[in-house]
């Protein structure tokens, strides 16, 4: 993996999501960078600001702006040459940062490799600021025996839910974590399979589910649980 454009970091300092090398870079970068400066005190300003006011209805138009101006989020480094300072991102994607923070206000941050890649970025900024957009969104938190911790948000009028796993310990040798959709009868349907952390959205298929799952099955995944979950946590 190519090393990210130092401008590129803005994002993730600014949500505390920089690992110490990269961190110290960037760092450095910034003393000397008037662009990044205000860059990050504005998207730390946003994200705090999302991130820990209580829950309102938004406004109507805010799911069709967000997905309008998701194009706009800013990747490619700014020019730096002379003359008056140039806002180097739009609102809108201020917006979807912040989303992406009020998801993980919870769990602690964002792992940094989902900002060098500008389409999943995109992707993932969309389809969470669908789900977070939805006048029913509900978070839920969840611990993970053993080490961990699940955010859950999910909407019933959007048919999604948004994942997002933090500091999630490794499974038994020769297992790995199976996600599941659970109703009220246990019926589990899997939504996939990991071996660490991941924020994951999932679209389809959710209404009707009331719990998230976490179980360890042998690698590749199984039909269904096989084990008692390492997690669950009610969505309703």
């Amino acid at each position: 993996m190519t090393e990210p454009d130092v401008h590129t970091l803005a994002g993730p300092y600014a949500l505390d999501a920089l690992p110490d090398d990269e961190r110290a870079r960037f760092e450095a970068h910034l003393a000397a960078c008037q662009f990044c400066t205000t860059e990050v005190a504005e998207l730390r300003e946003a994200a705090v600001k999302l991130a820990t006011q209580v829950a309102a209805p938004p406004p109507p138009r805010l799911k069709a702006d967000v997905l309008n101006a998701i194009e706009s989020v800013r990747q490619l480094p700014p020019q730096v040459g002379g003359g008056a300072l140039r806002q180097r991102y739009s609102r809108r994607s201020v917006f979807a940062l912040a989303a992406a923070a009020l998801v993980i206000a919870g769990a602690g941050g964002v792992a940094v490799d989902q900002y060098r890649d500008k389409q999943a970025v995109l992707q993932t900024n969309e389809q969470m600021a669908a789900v977070l957009s939805q006048p029913d969104a509900k978070t839920s938190h969840g611990k993970v025996d053993g080490g961990g911790q699940a955010t859950v948000v999910m909407s019933a009028r959007a048919d999604a839910v948004v994942v997002v796993l933090r500091d999630l310990h490794r499974p038994p040798n020769g297992k790995v974590w199976q996600l599941w959709l659970m109703d009220a009868s246990q019926r589990a349907v899997s939504i996939g399979l990991t071996s660490g952390d991941l924020t994951k959205v999932v679209q389809g298929n959710v209404v009707g589910n009331t719990t998230f799952g976490i179980t360890a099955e042998p690698n590749g995944g199984s039909p269904g649980p096989t084990s008692a979950p390492v997690a669950a946590v009610e969505m309703t």
